[in-house]
């Protein structure tokens, strides 16, 4: 029989205790660890099903107290010893148990508010049981102490000798302290206060009175709207010998802003307003061969290095070398980095409405299918038929194409050599009888291009909406001062300009062919890119229904006359004096530019929120002011010169500081469009027209006349007409932007224009001091201050009309604070200190 040999190395454990025997090795008993224990995912779970489960029994036993408790009460009263009394018959649904703590919690502590302990338990169970902060305790325990004693209090006041204890205990504590101390009435004021405060202090609401109860969500809290054209894309990222190649995966992935580190200020304080996250991308200081750079060791988390790739030069063949000429031009040594210097911390003008929020698209709709649909019989047919019609002439082409837009199509021909242009643009008509179509265009030739368009309606047309323009990067990332979205191109391309480079829009177009929605999209595209403190809108709307849904905004985005109430001007003779106001605000824009020795408002408020222009003196942030004006053949027809001299004048001067005007009319003819209006308004839009005539006068070309109505547009920019699809939103949907703005809190009050009085309205004769003007004292303290005895510092300082303040200056004279008029030179301030002026006040009486 085999035996086992015994390992070697290993000796048998013997104990020292005396009852041990033999060699067997004894196990030592396992110890708990608490603090692993405690981290045992099982524990926490454990702990959270537990104290859901008190907050459960808490609930349900003080819900059937209150049914049960008069039946209850004779053994309750008893105190714990029911516990292990087998006689007593309780109620209540959770026993005896359940009875007493409920009478403890409900009638001794805190009455009916002991139901809010249980979301105390409640909430710590949920955070325990899934291991995460689904809700705040320490926020919890804070309104739950408080709100426990306030309820009982209050309950306790108002219900003082009913049977049932309402308050519970510490509530009759507290409100009999309170009624002995303050009386019954000053009781209840110092409980309505803690309930005011206690309101105020969780909710923390905005008093603004709101039009709609209904919140729409914000840009930042909405989901991101449908972008068109662009799909944020994930990338794949692969390293050659050093150089990094992005490839695009076709995959959706969150939105990255890409900035690069050596931006303009104003460049990058704008993308870092926007709040997305960002990737750097460092720009090369020096270009240097792949074989030089080295790869770094680790990929950076947040930073992609963009090496430059010098091309290699193609060797020259024999015999080539006069052929081709090389220019060499000396390198460009880069300017020496230069330590920033230290500056102070710059104005920023929206933190006057910090908490505003901009629009989100997702309060406008998505009219219809936003692809444009293509019939292929449709292109193949007018395709054959241009051939016909132009073959029926002698007229060859080379080359035909299509270009499907929303709602025309553009076809390119060739034509063959030796045909004339004239001839081809000389068969419209015969070419819209061949094709059956309204609208069609020739354009002969496209310029840039070397082809002839022929523009044919499509059978099946597209809406362009508004929330497709708004939504897209083009809009969302440019950096155009005030980006306007107009619609689409045939190329279906959205057509985002900006209005400050324009500088000034004219529009004209027959009743019910779009253009009222044309100057919704331009102010929908404003409000959507503007905070209130950077744009302000005067808006004249003689049809007094066209503009009115803008009321809303008005501590917003929208400036009147002082001592006006409707912001939106529907009167004539009011439309004058905000006309002539505004060119009072540009004669005391231009004079600021020119203290702080600037050439535009762009400068001036750089200089500005760079905080190097002393407010002290006159200077401010200078908003953007948009002058929209509806039905302006109305406004000539009625007032003439009067309006069109300031409007001329402000076409002519106003870029410069901000102002920019939008002129709109039915009437497109010469003795409403007048020369003068004309030469200042380059940029123009055009729908369909009735005549040829009135196309020739809003554009200076043919084409209007032969648009298919319905937001189809011509707009002429920059010496080229293109042809758009207005883009389109409807009236409810301009409601919900101006309710969700109206919502948010405002200015105190709206942007005041400088007053303007009409010199007719003076009245001629003397001035009496008895009844001089309201603003003297003012005026008066102002000048003493400055010593200056200037009419244009009360312009500047008070915005004032140069009347007025002309007025102000008379009275001040015959007062004897100023001296007589010098002529060009300011007027001799003949009181010195306030004190004496006060003493000369009061001398006036």
């Amino acid at each position: 029989m085999a035996t086992k040999s015994k390992p070697k190395n290993k000796k048998p454990i013997t104990r020292n205790n005396k009852n041990t025997t033999g060699t067997w090795k004894v196990e030592k008993e396992e110890k708990v660890q608490l603090k692993e224990l405690a981290k045992d995912e099982r524990t926490w779970k454990i702990a959270g099903t537990t104290f859901l489960l008190i907050s459960f029994f808490l609930i349900i036993s003080f819900i059937s107290y209150f049914f049960t408790w008069r039946q209850d009460y004779t053994q309750i009263s008893r105190g714990n010893e029911i516990l292990w009394d087998p006689d007593v018959k309780i109620l209540n649904l959770l026993g005896k148990l359940g009875a007493l703590t409920a009478h403890f919690f409900i009638s001794r502590l805190f009455g009916v508010a002991a139901i809010l302990i249980c979301t105390f338990f409640f909430v710590v169970g949920v955070n325990l049981l899934w291991r995460r902060r689904v809700f705040s305790v320490w926020r919890n325990m804070k309104y739950v102490t408080l709100g426990m004693l306030v309820v009982s209090a209050i309950l306790a006041y108002l219900l003082p000798n009913e049977e049932f204890r309402w308050g519970g205990g510490v509530g009759n504590m507290i409100a009999g302290w309170l009624t002995g101390s303050l009386g019954t009435i000053g009781a209840g004021a110092v409980l309505a206060l803690i309930v005011i405060a206690y309101f105020i202090w969780q909710f923390n609401p905005v008093f603004n009175f709101p039009k709609k109860l209904m919140r729409p969500l914000a840009a930042d809290e909405a989901a991101p709207a449908m972008a068109e054209e662009t799909s944020q894309k994930k990338a794949v990222v692969t390293e050659t010998g050093g150089a990094k190649l992005v490839i695009d995966t076709g995959l959706e992935t969150p939105k990255y802003d890409i900035k690069l580190i050596n931006k303009e200020p104003l460049v990058q304080a704008k993308e870092e307003e926007e709040g997305y996250e960002r990737i750097t991308v460092l720009k090369p200081e020096t270009r240097k061969p792949p074989a030089v750079e080295e790869a770094p060791a680790e990929p950076p988390t947040q930073e992609l290095e963009l090496p430059v790739i010098n091309k290699p030069v193609k060797p020259v063949k024999p015999g080539e070398e006069d052929l081709k000429l090389e220019i060499n031009s000396a390198p460009i040594t880069p300017a020496a980095a230069t330590a920033p210097a230290e500056k102070n911390k710059a104005y920023e003008p929206t933190l006057d409405l910090k908490g505003y929020k901009k629009p989100s698209p997702d309060l406008l709709e998505s009219h219809g299918s936003e692809r444009v649909v293509q019939d292929p019989a449709e292109l193949e047919n007018n395709k054959n038929q241009i051939i016909k019609t132009l073959g029926n002439y002698d007229i060859e082409i080379q080359k035909i194409s299509a270009t499907v837009g929303p709602t025309v199509t553009l076809y390119e021909i060739v034509p063959a050599a030796g045909v004339r242009i004239s001839k081809i643009k000389n068969l419209e008509d015969d070419i819209a009888l061949s094709l059956s179509a309204l609208g069609i265009r020739i354009i002969a030739p496209i310029p840039g291009r070397g082809t002839i368009g022929i523009e044919v309606p499509n059978a099946r047309k597209t809406i362009v909406s508004m929330k497709t323009l708004l939504a897209s990067d083009k809009f969302r990332n440019s950096s155009f001062s005030l980006p306007i979205a107009l619609g689409k191109r045939i190329d279906n391309e959205n057509f985002i300009v900006d209005l400050a480079t324009m500088p000034h829009l004219l529009m004209a177009g027959a009743t019910g062919q779009g253009k009222s929605v044309g100057i919704n999209a331009i102010l929908v595209s404003l409000l959507y890119s503007k905070h209130p403190s950077q744009l302000k809108f005067v808006l004249v709307d003689p049809k007094k229904v066209e503009l009115s849904v803008y009321s809303q905004i008005v501590n917003h985005f929208l400036a009147r006359l002082p001592n006006e109430e409707d912001a939106i001007i529907t009167d004539t003779k009011k439309v004058i004096n905000t006309l002539n106001a505004l060119c009072i605000e540009m004669d005391n824009r231009y004079d600021l530019l020119k203290d702080a020795g600037c050439r535009n408002i762009k400068e001036y408020n750089a200089k500005f929120t760079a905080r190097k222009l002393n407010p002290e003196k006159g200077h401010q942030f200078l908003p953007f002011i948009v002058l929209v004006v509806d039905e302006f053949a109305d406004l000539i027809m009625t007032a003439g010169k009067e309006v069109e001299m300031p409007i001329a004048r402000l076409a002519q001067l106003a870029r410069a500081i901000g102002i920019h005007l939008i002129i709109a009319t039915q009437r497109p003819s010469v003795n409403i469009i007048t020369g003068i209006i004309k030469a200042n308004f380059p940029a123009r839009i055009a729908f369909k027209v009735s005549s040829k005539i009135d196309s020739r006068t809003i554009l200076d070309a043919g084409g209007a006349d032969q648009l298919i109505g319905k937001g189809d547009m011509l707009i002429s920019l920059n010496g080229e007409i293109s042809r758009l699809q207005c883009a389109f939103v409807d009236t409810p949907e301009v409601d919900k932007v101006v309710d969700f703005i109206a919502y948010q809190e405002g200015y105190p009050q709206p942007f005041l224009l400088p007053e303007y009085i009409d010199e007719k309205d003076l009245e001629s004769g003397d001035f009496d001091l008895d009844d001089r003007d309201s603003l003297f004292e003012d005026a008066a303290r102002l000048i003493v201050a400055n010593q200056i005895g200037s009419t244009s510092l009360l312009q500047r300082r008070m915005k004032l009309g140069y009347n007025r303040a002309g007025r102000l200056m008379d009275q001040l004279e015959q007062a004897g604070i100023v001296g007589p008029n010098q002529g060009s030179k300011a007027r001799e301030v003949l009181i010195k200190t306030e004190a004496e002026l006060q003493q000369h006040l009061e001398m006036l009486g």
